[in-house]
C-alpha cells in the first residue's frame, strides 16, 4: 500500500510467496520499480525479515520507519500482565518525545526502570533504534502517517473477511482473483486524501527538495 504524490492512498500490488525472505521483497519491489513506482520518500514497515535490505537495494534513498506499535506488541511479549500497563506508559515516553535526544534520554530512563528485569525487551529497542527514530526528523502530521503500520493491517483484515470461508483454493490464481475483487472495494473506501495531505506536502518539498520536484 502506497500514498501517491496527491495524497490518495492506493493498494499497488498484490503477492502471493510461500517465504518472506529478502529475496521475495527485492521481487516485489523491483516489480513494482518495473511498473513506474520511481522514488519512495518513507517506507512504514512491521520489522519482517529482510523487508529493510530489499529497500535499501531498489530505493537506496529511502528512509525507513519500523512500525511503532508492531514494536510495542514485541516487546510486550516479554512482560508479565501485572507489569504491561506501567511498561507500555514507559515507552509512550519514548515514542512521544519531541526529539530524537530526548527519546533516547527517555530509552535510558526506562532502561534503568526495566532493564534487569524485562532485559531482552528493552534490548530490541536498541537494536532496532536506527529505524524507530525515523519519525523523530519530522513533525506530528507526518509522524502520525508513518509511525505504524495499522492502515495495511486494515486492508489484511478485509482480505481475510474474503478469504476465511474458503478452506483452500483449487490455485494461487483462483486465490488472486478472490484477492483482487476484494481490493476495488477496500480502495473505494479511500476516496479522500489523507488528513492534512497539504501541510505534510508542503513539508516534503523542503524535506526532499529536488527528488520531489519532478513530480508534481
Amino acid at each position: 500500500m502506497g500514498v501517491d504524490i496527491d495524497g490518495f492512498k492506493d493498494i499497488l500490488g498484490i503477492w502471493i510467496g510461500e517465504s518472506e525472505s529478502a529475496k521475495f521483497w527485492l521481487y516485489v519491489l523491483n516489480e513494482l520499480k518495473n511498473r513506474g513506482v520511481e522514488d519512495v520518500f518513507i517506507a512504514a514497515v512491521d520489522g519482517l525479515t529482510g523487508f529493510k535490505e530489499a529497500i535499501e537495494a531498489a530505493y537506496p534513498k529511502t528512509e525507513v520507519q519500523r512500525c511503532i506499535v508492531h514494536q510495542i506488541r514485541n516487546s510486550c511479549r516479554f512482560v508479565s500482565s501485572k507489569d504491561r500497563k506501567s511498561f507500555c506508559a514507559g515507552l509512550k515516553e519514548i515514542y512521544n518525545a519531541p526529539t530524537e535526544d530526548a527519546g533516547l534520554e527517555a530509552l535510558a530512563r526506562f532502561e534503568e526502570e526495566w532493564g534487569e528485569k524485562y532485559r531482552y525487551a528493552v534490548k530490541s529497542w536498541y537494536s532496532n533504534w536506527e529505524n524507530l527514530a525515523t519519525l523523530f526528523k519530522y513533525p506530528p502530521v507526518i509522524r502520525r502517517l508513518i509511525y505504524t503500520t495499522n492502515p495495511i493491517e486494515s486492508a489484511n483484515r478485509m482480505y481475510r473477511r474474503h478469504t476465511k470461508t474458503r478452506t483452500q483454493f483449487p490455485s494461487d490464481e483462483s486465490a488472486m482473483k478472490v484477492l483482487y475483487l476484494a481490493t476495488e472495494k477496500i480502495v473505494l473506501k479511500w476516496g479522500k486524501r489523507v488528513h492534512n495531505w497539504g501541510e505534510i506536502l508542503s513539508q516534503f518539498t523542503v524535506m526532499f527538495d529536488e527528488r520531489i520536484e519532478r513530480f508534481l
